[in-house]
């Protein structure tokens, strides 16, 4: 039988193109968290989460109400974050498993700095270690000594960028976008707290973070625990 050339040809391109896309998929699957990367979660913790997230859209349309970023010990990645009292140290294993992702990555959104960037990666992870045990600010303001989820990464990247913002601060609203008046939820939160709602003050969130065009998002599947 009498193949014709062109037909050798499209095949041969085609088998190409098989295996480049074959091997970008192995290694899509091998990529790994890496030291700097920033976690993006959705804590599903009631009506607080819900309103931050009615006024800070994620990328992707994402909703995110916690974040946090990972560092390095020794040979073994860990993750801090400010979450319920203070800025603690957990497992990756902890952090994923509270999104419902044990072996395999659906609900995290993993995003690192671009390349340009990466020198300052070591310094914001400093920070983050050297800030481990300070309380959570629970008023949600700057520049208390105190830190929220995505107030202690805007900090730590500043700190490494020599004092300068890497990321941005946008004024805070604690409003329903659809009626503006503040939601039932934050009314009583600092009503608890008996402290002013700090509306229109400058402030960071995870959404905001997640935008941000200095971070790539990252697309692992498999969590490997070092």
């Amino acid at each position: 039988m009498c193949i014709k050339k062109r037909t050798i040809n499209f095949f041969l391109k085609n088998l190409c193109l098989s295996i480049f896309m074959l091997l970008g998929i192995i290694g899509f699957s091998q990529q790994k968290i890496k030291e700097g990367d920033l976690l993006f979660q959705d804590l599903n913790c009631g009506d607080l989460c819900n309103a931050i997230e009615a006024v800070t859209k994620g990328v992707e349309g994402k909703n995110f109400s916690h974040c946090a970023i990972v560092v390095k010990m020794s040979d073994s990645l860990k993750v801090v974050e400010a979450i319920g009292s203070n800025v603690q140290l957990i497992s990756l294993k902890h952090f994923f498993a509270r999104s419902g992702d044990t072996n395999f990555i659906k609900n995290i959104t993993i995003a690192r700095l671009s390349n340009k960037y990466k020198s300052i990666i070591k310094n914001a992870t400093i920070f983050a270690l050297a800030n481990i045990g300070k309380p959570y600010d629970d008023e949600f303001v700057m520049n208390d000594d105190k830190f929220y989820c995505s107030e202690l990464i805007y900090e730590a990247f500043k700190a490494a960028n020599n004092q300068k913002d890497f990321f941005t601060l946008a004024p805070m609203t604690f409003k329903d976008p659809s009626t503006k008046l503040y939601f039932p939820a934050w009314v009583d939160y600092y009503k608890f707290l008996n402290k002013t709602i700090p509306e229109g003050k400058p402030g960071i969130n995870p959404g905001l973070i997640s935008r941000s065009k200095k971070i790539n998002i990252i697309k692992i599947e498999k969590f490997e625990q070092d």
